[in-house]
């Protein structure tokens, strides 16, 4: 899958933040499988994510950073 003008499909910042501002279920569905796979890519999207949820209008990020705190949060 890419995004924007990226030539690659690696989960960057860029792409994740692409994803989450305009991606399509589907695109959703595999950065979640990514991010289950890879805790590194749960810390990316928190990244991405602080710096939109002070907009209350950021549903997505709002969704994302709280998915990926609860991902990485001990059972």
């Amino acid at each position: 899958m890419r995004h924007r003008h990226l030539n690659h499909s690696r989960f960057t910042l860029a792409a994740i933040d692409d994803i989450i501002a305009s991606g399509q279920w589907r695109h959703w569905a595999d950065l979640r499988r990514a991010a289950r796979q890879d805790a590194a890519i749960l810390e990316r999207i928190e990244r991405v994510c602080a710096r939109h949820v002070r907009d209350p209008r950021a549903q997505r990020y709002h969704f994302w950073m709280l998915y990926a705190r609860e991902s990485r949060a001990p059972s």
